[in-house]
């Protein structure tokens, strides 16, 4: 049974939309392993935590997942092409690492060039959106309406707000991790923290895990 490394990713404000939630891609990537016949070797998961997340040096966990299926001389499978990147240009450079991709949703004989014609289709779809949104608020702005803030501290206020909603939204993506720990029989924070930090899953600053963070997440 040939075998396949799985690769997760969550944004901190996307984990239930669009059906992109952990839960969700973990099922969809056992549908399609049981019924291709694929053996689970081993799985990634990646929460971002801000922008520029496409670069792969701000991608730990899929360069883990890269090394990985090098190791296992295997492909990566991904629930949905966008869970590997929206950018057509990182899409073409996770090709030229010599790695195959398999997408879940696409089914399991698409070739790179089909996956680089499906990135290039979601990034345009990507600038029509910015490009619509652009010429809203230009016509808004037209209008008469204000945009922004024109005071400084509630603008600070207002990224005090983005941080903690942010953070919020971090914890709420690492809570599913921490019950499946839980699950697989971990019971203190203390060996929560240490999967957490095995499976290179970051705190909402990016840095490792502690008994007492572990607590912070659970308490809220």
């Amino acid at each position: 049974m040939p075998k396949i490394v799985t690769y997760l990713r969550v944004s901190t404000d996307g984990q239930g939309r669009s059906g992109l939630g952990l839960e969700a891609q973990r099922e969809a990537l056992a549908r399609f392993a049981s019924a291709e016949a694929f053996d689970l070797a081993r799985e990634f998961v990646e929460v971002e935590t801000g922008k520029g997340a496409d670069a792969l040096e701000r991608r730990p966990l899929l360069r883990q997942a890269l090394d990985e299926a090098r190791r296992l001389k295997c492909a990566i499978a991904v629930a949905k092409l966008d869970r590997l990147s929206r950018d057509v240009h990182f899409i073409s450079g996770l090709m030229a690492q010599r790695v195959p991709f398999v997408v879940a949703e696409l089914g399991p004989d698409v070739d790179p060039f089909v996956l680089h014609l499906y990135a290039a289709l979601a990034e345009k779809e990507r600038a029509m959106i910015s490009r619509r949104t652009k010429d809203a608020l230009r016509a808004a702005k037209a209008r008469g309406v204000v945009l922004g803030n024109p005071r400084l501290s509630e603008a600070r206020e207002a990224a005090k707000a983005s941080q903690r909603a942010a953070k919020a939204g971090h914890e709420a993506n690492v809570r599913p991790i921490i019950d499946e720990i839980k699950r697989s029989g971990a019971v203190t924070l203390r060996a929560i923290a240490d999967a957490l930090n095995a499976r290179g899953v970051q705190t909402a600053r990016g840095g490792r895990w502690h008994a007492e963070s572990v607590a912070r997440v659970l308490g809220r």
